[in-house]
């Protein structure tokens, strides 16, 4: 059971989560949180990718402040908790994920973007985090997360000031890896989604769980992780299948873009 800001709907192996509160341009609130972990928790097993888009002009404007009028410190922090469960059920959960985005993509819904694996934006988005405008401070993860896809000086800097990128330059500093034209960002997504479900799926839990710890670990740790990794892959019968496709030459082939 979903809340009535959330839709899902299901294709195949790829599943849609929609955000629907377009009317607060479908700003999170604590039920669409808790709803989104629900989502991950409840995932079809036949489902191997997922695409996160929204509803209305806008993809999310971020936290539902109304929702933090008068919080205690306490209640703060859980709060925040909250959104950490909810959004790790998607940087570190069963599938990979794709992020549509259009309009505002500010704050909370940056950090919601930024959970995701591969993000397409339409040239409609713009990305911006007012916290330092609002006296407060991200509280969904994007401390974490952000500075991983831009750096720490752009993240602080669009705290401090209020500084928006617009969608081209979001793709060239690495906040979405595709740009497309106004209204086709959802195909493209799904596109991609289809794609990344039809791996295999011990590859596609190595690309999403080992590869972002090999990158934060030393080197002498991340290649013994990388060299166990590679060794379980391997030895997946899907892999083993694959490979033998390949070599039989009836797999697919790297063709030039």
């Amino acid at each position: 059971m979903l809340p009535p800001s959330l839709r899902a709907s299901y294709e195949g192996r790829v599943a849609t989560l929609e955000l629907a509160r377009p009317e607060k341009r479908n700003a999170l609130n604590d039920a669409t949180v808790e709803g989104i972990a629900q989502f991950f928790a409840a995932l079809p097993e036949e489902i191997g990718a997922v695409v996160i888009c929204a509803q209305g002009p806008h993809f999310s404007a971020g936290l539902d402040l109304s929702t933090v009028s008068g919080i205690g410190l306490l209640d703060g922090i859980a709060k925040s908790r909250l959104w950490y469960r909810a959004f790790e059920s998607i940087e570190f959960g069963r599938v990979p994920v794709v992020a549509v985005l259009h309009g505002a993509v500010v704050g909370g819904g940056l950090e919601l973007a930024a959970a995701t694996h591969v993000r397409v934006a339409e040239r409609s988005a713009y990305y911006g985090l007012p916290e330092g405008q609002r006296g407060i401070f991200v509280g969904g993860g994007g401390s974490v997360r952000i500075p991983r896809l831009i750096g720490t000086a752009r993240m602080m800097d669009m705290m401090l000031t209020g500084h928006v990128y617009d969608a081209e330059e979001g793709a060239a500093i690495g906040i979405s890896q595709y740009l497309v034209e106004d209204g086709a960002g959802r195909a493209k997504g799904l596109e991609i989604a289809q794609m990344m479900a039809s791996n295999s799926s011990m590859t596609n839990f190595a690309i999403m769980h080992a590869l972002p710890r090999i990158a934060e670990s030393d080197p002498h740790t991340g290649y013994m992780l990388e060299a166990l990794m590679a060794a379980v892959a391997v030895n997946d019968d899907e892999a083993k299948t694959r490979i033998e496709a390949f070599l039989s030459k009836r797999g697919p082939k790297v063709q030039p873009p």
